[in-house]
Protein backbone atom coordinates (compact mmCIF):
# COMPACT_ATOMS: atom_id res chain seq x y z
CA UNK A 1 0.00 0.00 0.00
CA UNK A 2 2.82 2.37 0.82
CA UNK A 3 4.48 1.76 -2.55
CA UNK A 4 1.17 2.28 -4.37
CA UNK A 5 0.64 5.50 -2.44
CA UNK A 6 4.10 6.81 -3.33
CA UNK A 7 3.51 5.95 -7.00
CA UNK A 8 0.22 7.85 -6.82
CA UNK A 9 2.03 10.91 -5.42
CA UNK A 10 4.75 10.69 -8.05
CA UNK A 11 2.73 10.05 -11.20
CA UNK A 12 -0.74 11.43 -10.48
CA UNK A 13 -0.06 14.25 -8.00
CA UNK A 14 3.36 14.90 -9.59
CA UNK A 15 5.06 15.62 -6.28
CA UNK A 16 8.71 16.64 -6.21
CA UNK A 17 11.45 14.14 -5.24
CA UNK A 18 11.94 16.08 -1.99
CA UNK A 19 8.24 15.75 -1.09
CA UNK A 20 8.23 12.06 -2.01
CA UNK A 21 11.22 11.31 0.22
CA UNK A 22 9.55 13.16 3.11
CA UNK A 23 6.33 11.12 2.72
CA UNK A 24 8.31 7.91 2.43
CA UNK A 25 10.40 8.68 5.51
CA UNK A 26 7.32 9.50 7.61
CA UNK A 27 5.53 6.32 6.57
CA UNK A 28 8.59 4.16 7.17
CA UNK A 29 8.85 5.58 10.70
CA UNK A 30 5.15 4.89 11.27
CA UNK A 31 5.47 1.30 10.03
CA UNK A 32 8.51 0.78 12.23
CA UNK A 33 6.55 1.98 15.27
CA UNK A 34 3.58 -0.28 14.44
CA UNK A 35 5.92 -3.26 14.05
CA UNK A 36 7.66 -2.60 17.37
CA UNK A 37 4.64 -1.61 19.45
CA UNK A 38 1.86 -3.73 17.91
CA UNK A 39 3.62 -6.33 15.74
CA UNK A 40 1.79 -4.94 12.69
CA UNK A 41 3.58 -4.34 9.39
CA UNK A 42 0.58 -3.14 7.32
CA UNK A 43 -0.11 0.56 8.07
CA UNK A 44 -3.55 0.34 6.43
CA UNK A 45 -4.73 -1.78 9.40
CA UNK A 46 -3.79 0.88 11.96
CA UNK A 47 -6.53 2.22 14.25
CA UNK A 48 -7.09 5.65 15.73
CA UNK A 49 -5.69 4.43 19.07
CA UNK A 50 -2.49 3.20 17.40
CA UNK A 51 -2.02 6.47 15.52
CA UNK A 52 -2.64 8.50 18.69
CA UNK A 53 -0.12 6.32 20.53
CA UNK A 54 2.51 7.06 17.85
CA UNK A 55 1.88 10.80 18.08
CA UNK A 56 2.26 10.64 21.88
CA UNK A 57 5.57 8.79 21.47
CA UNK A 58 6.79 11.52 19.10
CA UNK A 59 5.86 14.19 21.64
CA UNK A 60 7.71 12.26 24.36
CA UNK A 61 10.78 12.23 22.08
CA UNK A 62 10.54 16.06 22.22
CA UNK A 63 10.11 16.33 18.47
CA UNK A 64 9.10 19.79 17.23
CA UNK A 65 5.34 20.29 16.90
CA UNK A 66 5.77 21.37 13.27
CA UNK A 67 7.59 18.10 12.47
CA UNK A 68 4.89 16.05 14.18
CA UNK A 69 2.18 17.94 12.29
CA UNK A 70 3.92 17.13 9.01
CA UNK A 71 3.82 13.44 9.90
CA UNK A 72 0.13 13.78 10.80
CA UNK A 73 -0.48 15.40 7.41
CA UNK A 74 1.34 12.50 5.74
CA UNK A 75 -0.93 9.96 7.45
CA UNK A 76 -4.00 12.05 6.63
CA UNK A 77 -3.13 12.00 2.92
CA UNK A 78 -2.24 8.30 3.05
CA UNK A 79 -5.52 7.19 4.62
CA UNK A 80 -7.57 9.44 2.32
CA UNK A 81 -5.86 7.65 -0.58
CA UNK A 82 -6.81 4.26 0.92
CA UNK A 83 -10.39 5.38 1.52
CA UNK A 84 -10.71 6.61 -2.05
CA UNK A 85 -9.46 3.25 -3.33
CA UNK A 86 -11.84 1.49 -0.93
CA UNK A 87 -8.97 -0.33 0.75
CA UNK A 88 -10.43 0.80 4.08
CA UNK A 89 -14.02 1.50 5.13
CA UNK A 90 -13.32 4.20 7.71
CA UNK A 91 -10.66 6.88 8.04
CA UNK A 92 -8.82 6.50 11.38
CA UNK A 93 -7.50 10.08 11.02
CA UNK A 94 -10.93 11.70 11.43
CA UNK A 95 -10.48 12.35 15.15
CA UNK A 96 -6.77 13.20 14.96
CA UNK A 97 -6.08 16.86 15.67
CA UNK A 98 -2.87 18.66 14.77
CA UNK A 99 -0.69 20.02 17.56
CA UNK A 100 -0.78 23.71 18.37
CA UNK A 101 2.23 25.61 17.10
CA UNK A 102 3.51 29.12 17.65
CA UNK A 103 3.75 30.96 14.36
CA UNK A 104 7.31 32.13 13.85
CA UNK A 105 8.18 35.26 11.91
CA UNK A 106 10.39 34.44 8.90
CA UNK A 107 13.99 35.63 9.22
CA UNK A 108 15.28 37.98 6.53
CA UNK A 109 18.32 40.10 5.68
CA UNK A 110 18.05 43.90 5.77
CA UNK A 111 18.23 45.83 2.50
CA UNK A 112 21.53 47.61 3.17
CA UNK A 113 23.73 44.55 3.85
CA UNK A 114 22.03 42.69 0.99
CA UNK A 115 22.91 45.55 -1.34
CA UNK A 116 26.50 45.60 -0.10
CA UNK A 117 26.88 41.88 -0.78
CA UNK A 118 25.52 41.96 -4.33
CA UNK A 119 26.77 45.36 -5.48
CA UNK A 120 30.10 45.94 -3.72
CA UNK A 121 31.49 42.58 -2.59
CA UNK A 122 34.24 41.23 -4.86
CA UNK A 123 33.52 37.62 -5.77
CA UNK A 124 36.23 35.23 -6.94
CA UNK A 125 37.30 35.59 -10.56
CA UNK A 126 36.16 33.21 -13.26
CA UNK A 127 33.45 30.58 -13.33
CA UNK A 128 33.26 29.86 -9.59
CA UNK A 129 32.81 33.48 -8.53
CA UNK A 130 30.25 34.12 -11.26
CA UNK A 131 28.32 31.00 -10.24
CA UNK A 132 28.24 32.03 -6.57
CA UNK A 133 26.99 35.51 -7.40
CA UNK A 134 24.36 34.19 -9.83
CA UNK A 135 23.02 31.82 -7.17
CA UNK A 136 22.61 34.70 -4.70
CA UNK A 137 21.13 37.04 -7.34
CA UNK A 138 18.58 34.45 -8.49
CA UNK A 139 17.47 33.46 -4.99
CA UNK A 140 17.12 37.07 -3.83
CA UNK A 141 16.03 38.54 -7.17
CA UNK A 142 13.26 36.04 -7.94
CA UNK A 143 12.34 34.44 -4.60
CA UNK A 144 12.52 30.93 -6.04
CA UNK A 145 12.89 27.89 -3.80
CA UNK A 146 16.11 25.90 -3.47
CA UNK A 147 14.62 22.94 -5.40
CA UNK A 148 13.42 25.31 -8.13
CA UNK A 149 16.89 26.80 -8.53
CA UNK A 150 18.53 23.38 -8.75
CA UNK A 151 16.14 22.28 -11.52
CA UNK A 152 16.42 25.52 -13.50
CA UNK A 153 17.65 25.07 -17.07
CA UNK A 154 19.20 27.60 -19.43
CA UNK A 155 16.16 27.26 -21.71
CA UNK A 156 13.89 28.38 -18.84
CA UNK A 157 15.27 31.92 -19.07
CA UNK A 158 13.97 34.20 -21.80
CA UNK A 159 16.42 37.10 -21.97
CA UNK A 160 14.42 39.14 -24.49
CA UNK A 161 11.35 39.17 -22.23
CA UNK A 162 13.36 39.26 -18.97
CA UNK A 163 11.46 36.35 -17.42
CA UNK A 164 12.22 32.90 -16.07
CA UNK A 165 9.92 29.87 -16.20
CA UNK A 166 9.92 28.20 -12.79
CA UNK A 167 8.65 24.69 -12.08
CA UNK A 168 7.39 24.62 -8.49
CA UNK A 169 5.61 22.21 -6.18
CA UNK A 170 3.42 19.66 -7.91
CA UNK A 171 5.18 20.54 -11.20
CA UNK A 172 3.15 23.76 -11.36
CA UNK A 173 4.81 26.32 -13.59
CA UNK A 174 4.88 30.07 -13.11
CA UNK A 175 6.59 32.98 -14.86
CA UNK A 176 8.80 35.24 -12.71
CA UNK A 177 10.35 38.53 -13.92
CA UNK A 178 14.13 38.85 -13.86
CA UNK A 179 15.60 42.28 -13.04
CA UNK A 180 17.71 43.94 -15.71
CA UNK A 181 20.97 44.01 -13.74
CA UNK A 182 20.93 40.21 -13.59
CA UNK A 183 20.92 39.75 -17.36
CA UNK A 184 24.55 40.84 -18.03
CA UNK A 185 25.68 38.56 -15.17
CA UNK A 186 23.72 35.69 -16.71
CA UNK A 187 25.33 36.16 -20.12
CA UNK A 188 28.83 36.42 -18.61
CA UNK A 189 28.24 33.33 -16.49
CA UNK A 190 27.01 31.24 -19.42
CA UNK A 191 30.03 32.25 -21.51
CA UNK A 192 32.39 31.47 -18.62
CA UNK A 193 30.71 28.11 -18.00
CA UNK A 194 31.04 27.16 -21.66
CA UNK A 195 34.75 28.06 -21.67
CA UNK A 196 35.41 26.40 -18.30
CA UNK A 197 33.92 23.07 -19.37
CA UNK A 198 35.03 23.17 -23.01
CA UNK A 199 35.11 19.67 -24.44
CA UNK A 200 33.45 18.14 -21.37
CA UNK A 201 29.96 16.72 -21.00
CA UNK A 202 27.76 19.34 -19.34
CA UNK A 203 24.43 18.74 -17.62
CA UNK A 204 21.49 20.67 -19.08
CA UNK A 205 21.09 22.83 -15.99
CA UNK A 206 21.83 26.49 -15.35
CA UNK A 207 23.68 25.96 -12.05
CA UNK A 208 26.23 23.14 -12.16
CA UNK A 209 28.82 21.63 -9.85
CA UNK A 210 32.60 21.91 -10.24
CA UNK A 211 32.40 18.79 -12.44
CA UNK A 212 29.56 20.12 -14.60
CA UNK A 213 26.81 17.99 -13.03
CA UNK A 214 23.46 19.21 -11.72
CA UNK A 215 23.86 21.13 -8.47
CA UNK A 216 22.53 19.69 -5.21
CA UNK A 217 21.00 21.19 -2.02
CA UNK A 218 24.10 20.96 0.22
CA UNK A 219 26.22 22.76 -2.37
CA UNK A 220 23.78 25.68 -2.69
CA UNK A 221 23.31 25.87 1.08
CA UNK A 222 27.07 25.98 1.62
CA UNK A 223 27.56 28.80 -0.91
CA UNK A 224 24.69 30.87 0.50
CA UNK A 225 25.77 30.44 4.12
CA UNK A 226 29.37 31.34 3.28
CA UNK A 227 28.31 34.72 1.86
CA UNK A 228 25.53 35.53 4.33
CA UNK A 229 28.00 34.93 7.17
CA UNK A 230 29.82 38.05 5.96
CA UNK A 231 26.86 40.44 6.17
CA UNK A 232 24.38 39.27 8.83
CA UNK A 233 24.19 37.80 12.31
CA UNK A 234 20.73 36.24 11.94
CA UNK A 235 20.62 32.65 13.15
CA UNK A 236 19.33 31.12 9.91
CA UNK A 237 21.49 31.79 6.85
CA UNK A 238 19.97 29.52 4.24
CA UNK A 239 18.64 29.78 0.66
CA UNK A 240 15.10 29.98 2.10
CA UNK A 241 16.10 33.11 4.04
CA UNK A 242 16.76 34.81 0.70
CA UNK A 243 13.23 33.82 -0.39
CA UNK A 244 11.91 35.45 2.79
CA UNK A 245 14.11 38.48 2.12
CA UNK A 246 12.75 38.79 -1.43
CA UNK A 247 9.14 38.80 -0.20
CA UNK A 248 9.75 41.12 2.75
CA UNK A 249 11.61 43.72 0.69
CA UNK A 250 8.86 43.72 -1.95
CA UNK A 251 6.21 44.24 0.73
CA UNK A 252 8.26 47.01 2.34
CA UNK A 253 8.37 48.81 -1.00
CA UNK A 254 4.58 48.68 -1.30
CA UNK A 255 4.07 45.59 -3.48
CA UNK A 256 0.59 44.06 -3.47
CA UNK A 257 0.29 40.94 -1.33
CA UNK A 258 -1.53 39.04 -4.09
CA UNK A 259 1.27 39.82 -6.54
CA UNK A 260 3.86 38.53 -4.05
CA UNK A 261 1.75 35.38 -3.64
CA UNK A 262 1.91 34.73 -7.38
CA UNK A 263 5.65 35.44 -7.57
CA UNK A 264 6.36 33.02 -4.73
CA UNK A 265 4.08 30.34 -6.18
CA UNK A 266 1.96 30.08 -3.03
CA UNK A 267 -1.32 28.19 -3.38
CA UNK A 268 -3.14 30.46 -0.92
CA UNK A 269 -2.80 34.00 0.38
CA UNK A 270 -2.57 32.67 3.94
CA UNK A 271 0.97 31.42 3.30
CA UNK A 272 2.02 34.87 2.05
CA UNK A 273 0.43 36.88 4.86
CA UNK A 274 3.13 35.80 7.31
CA UNK A 275 5.41 38.41 5.71
CA UNK A 276 3.18 41.26 6.92
CA UNK A 277 4.68 40.71 10.40
CA UNK A 278 8.10 41.63 9.03
CA UNK A 279 6.76 44.87 7.56
CA UNK A 280 5.56 46.49 10.77
CA UNK A 281 7.73 49.56 10.16
CA UNK A 282 6.13 49.95 6.74
CA UNK A 283 2.64 49.63 8.23
CA UNK A 284 3.47 52.24 10.88
CA UNK A 285 4.71 54.60 8.19
CA UNK A 286 1.47 54.20 6.18
CA UNK A 287 -0.58 54.70 9.37
CA UNK A 288 1.27 57.91 10.28
CA UNK A 289 0.81 59.29 6.76
CA UNK A 290 -2.84 58.32 6.34
CA UNK A 291 -4.61 58.43 9.71
CA UNK A 292 -5.95 61.85 10.81
CA UNK A 293 -5.01 61.23 14.45
CA UNK A 294 -1.52 59.85 13.76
Amino acid sequence: MVNLFLQYLQYEKRCSPHTLSAYQRDLEQFVQYLTTAYEISQPETATFAMIRSWIVSLVEQKLEATSINRKIATLRTFFKFLLKRKNINQDPMQKVVALKTSRTIPAFVDEQPMGLLLDQFEFAEGFYGLRDKLILELLYGTGIRLSELINLKESDLTVSEQVVKVTGKGNKQRIVPVHRTLLPLLETYNASKKAHFEGKFLADYLIVTDKGDQSYPMMIQRIVKKHLDMITTIEKRSPHVLRHTFATHLLNKGADLNAIKDLLGHASLGATQVYTHNSLDRLKQIFEQAHPKA
